[in-house]
């Protein structure tokens, strides 16, 4: 793992932690601190990939990077920097991945919702969280969710909310090609 750091116009791509040490202690603005020092120390051997930003002064700063890359044209042309979008495509949900991917058949689909409900012996409206599950013959996850909320919307007050398809109150499930559709 290298070592990516830039304090203004000044910047270097190294090896390890002593290399970046040196530099920074070419740049007679930084002050490197034995806390200093043992933070970036700390930071390269940590499993975090996001830069860290140290403060000289007020609203200056100096970056530090960990990068793949092995030259600093590979780092600028960015063909081997871990970014954010890596590290929530690993975390983000497969169904969400997946919402758009045709396939055909039976989805469970489940969406929690705030339906709009009067109280009885008041009169007034109120929203109430609402858990809806369905099974649905669609093309895909949004196709699915689509049918579950044009359902929806036929049967509940026009005032109710629902979720976005790619959030956490809307889920599905492929369960598997009905028989009439089997070739």
């Amino acid at each position: 793992m290298n070592l990516y750091l830039r304090y203004f116009d000044k910047e270097v791509l190294v090896n390890n932690v002593d290399e970046a040490i040196n530099f920074l202690n070419s740049i007679g603005e930084i002050v490197i601190t034995p806390e200093l020092e043992a933070d970036i120390r700390e930071y390269a051997a940590s499993d975090v990939f996001f830069p860290k930003r140290y403060k000289i002064r007020p609203r200056v700063y100096f970056i530090v990077i960990k990068t793949d890359a092995a030259t600093m044209l590979d780092f600028k042309e960015k063909k081997a920097v871990r970014s954010n979008n890596v590290e929530k495509e690993r975390t983000a949900a497969p169904a969400v991945m997946r919402l758009n991917e045709v396939r055909p058949g039976w989805y469970e689909g489940s969406i929690d919702f705030k339906r709009v409900q009067m109280v009885p012996g008041t009169g007034k409206f109120q929203y109430r969280d609402t858990h809806f599950v369905a099974m649905v013959k669609a093309e895909s996850g949004i196709d699915c969710y689509n049918k579950i909320v044009e359902h929806l919307r036929q049967r509940v007050d026009d005032r109710s909310q629902f979720p976005s398809s790619k959030g956490k109150n809307f889920k599905f499930r492929y369960m598997g090609l009905a028989k009439d559709m089997v070739k």
